[in-house]
């Protein structure tokens, strides 16, 4: 998992047992330890390390934001004190996990304990009186299965949510003329979500790449990894350019302190440099930088989201919606020139040249089988949505360029989808579900989630434990 920092604000009420309430903290904290969650713990608040009192309280916001906590989990460990964890949450502004655990059978005279179901009701109830977005996990016992997959399911939600609200994006070049389906809004994604655009000339990236091949070294090491991983069928120079442009391109993400980016992959570059950018794309995206192509703003921002969701090593391909499958009712190809990452491949790349031109550094590889998550950010007239769905890689006709095969439930649903927007023709891959992630994260991000098939209620008994 990516580092993701959570406040641990275990909460009480004075009227239910306080020692049972301590208790519980304690096998809660020692859950998240043994699952590798990193938290920020209240022990020093109060002599019992739980959230009842404003006075206290204003000492956990203070020490929250010091932290800079990406998540807050309100464990309420009795039936805790609801607009103590309101108002910190209102006050923090980061994703919120309410959950309690199971109580346990009440005591031969009657008496009951805690009370944690009826006080997670009344917490969910005032958190939105506050207006607060959060996430709700199903009382359960802490060994229960649907406690480890809730805090890790809430930890990836943190990192897409961490990640949205930190974009910065290299546009290298302006979107090809050809390509006004990829336009985009600078000034309104700036102004809604402070997804951040900085823009370079391709000479800018030209100069890179010319001093990165007369420096040398990473230009090298570049050349001899591709030569290891790859099959090369284009001659040196066409390589050194190639291993020279993924050196530049990280250099210029780095400069301008980028997560991602976006390049003008033809054709000016092509009579600079001589090549196709694919796989030097496909190089950084295996490295966790997604770079995609025809200066798709909007297409860095879900390779972004889709990998956060995925909060671990597996990397997402940028591609094309492009033809039905001949033999296959609900198949259809997903392709690219190349830019995908090595290590989505099924067999060994080649480096070679692409279908529609006649400059090579394009890749060829089929994709692995296996299910899917697909995705794509987008906006019309200023309404933005995630459209979300599955996917599963089948066998087809072989194809240039990166590709896979995919099968959904109904193709005829999704191409009117893609076709009415507010989409286009580019969508995120990646082999893992994190349909339900981007679900929740939606929530603390701004955007509608738009599912291609009708499987809301699944994903929401899916959120909800079940």
């Amino acid at each position: 998992m990516k580092p993701i920092k959570l406040g641990f604000a275990p909460t009480r009420r004075s009227i239910f047992s306080a020692p049972d309430a301590i208790k519980y903290r304690g096998l809660i904290a020692d859950r998240l330890r043994e699952l590798g969650v990193d938290f920020v713990d209240i022990d020093d608040i109060n002599e019992e390390g739980l959230l009842y009192d404003e006075n206290d309280r204003l000492k956990i916001v203070e020490k929250f934001k010091a932290a800079k906590i990406d998540g807050l989990f309100l464990p309420h460990c009795n039936f805790g004190t609801e607009y103590e964890c309101a108002r910190l949450a209102k006050e923090l502004g980061v994703p919120v996990l309410l959950w309690g655990p199971l109580d346990e059978r009440p005591e031969p005279n009657g008496v009951r304990l805690r009370d944690t179901q009826c006080g997670l009701f009344a917490t969910g109830k005032v958190l939105r009186r506050f207006g607060v977005p959060f996430t709700y996990m199903t009382n359960c016992r802490l060994n229960d299965p649907v406690f480890e997959r809730g805090i890790k399911d809430f930890l990836a939600v943190c990192n897409v949510v961490k990640t949205f609200k930190n974009i910065r994006i290299l546009q290298i070049g302006p979107r090809p003329y050809d390509f006004w389906s990829t336009m985009c809004n600078e000034g309104e994604l700036l102004e809604k979500f402070n997804i951040q655009l900085a823009p370079i000339p391709l000479p800018e990236l030209t100069a890179e790449v010319k001093k990165a091949i007369a420096d040398g070294e990473e230009v090298n090491a570049t050349i001899a990894y591709c030569r290891e991983k790859m099959e090369i069928k284009v001659n040196d120079e066409q390589l050194t350019n190639i291993a020279g442009l993924a050196v530049a391109m990280e250099r210029l993400i780095k400069k301008y302190h980028c997560n991602a980016g976006a390049i003008q992959c033809w054709n000016a570059l092509q009579s600079e440099l001589g090549i196709m950018p694919c796989a030097a794309n496909a190089l950084l995206n295996d490295k966790g930088i997604p770079i995609v192509c025809e200066t798709d703003i909007h297409g860095a921002v879900t390779a972004l989201l889709v990998e956060a969701a995925g909060n671990d090593d597996t990397r997402g391909f940028f591609a094309d919606w492009t033809i039905r499958h001949p033999d296959v009712e609900n198949g259809e190809l997903l392709q690219h020139c190349g830019p995908w990452p090595l290590s989505v491949a099924s067999c060994k790349p080649c480096i070679t040249y692409p279908l529609a031109f006649d400059y090579p550094g394009a890749i060829t590889a089929e994709a692995k089988h296996g299910d899917l998550t697909l995705a794509r950010f987008d906006g019309d007239n200023g309404e933005y949505s995630l459209l979300l769905g599955n996917a599963k890689g089948i066998d087809g006709p072989n194809g240039m360029g990166t590709y896979l095969w995919v099968e959904v439930e109904n193709i005829k649903r999704l191409e009117a989808k893609i076709v009415e927007g507010p989409y286009i023709h580019h969508c995120v891959g990646i082999h893992k579900d994190v349909v339900p992630v981007l679900y929740e994260a939606c929530k603390y991000i701004g955007i509608k989630p738009d599912l291609y098939d009708p499987i809301e209620e699944k994903v929401k008994a899916y959120l909800r434990g079940e």
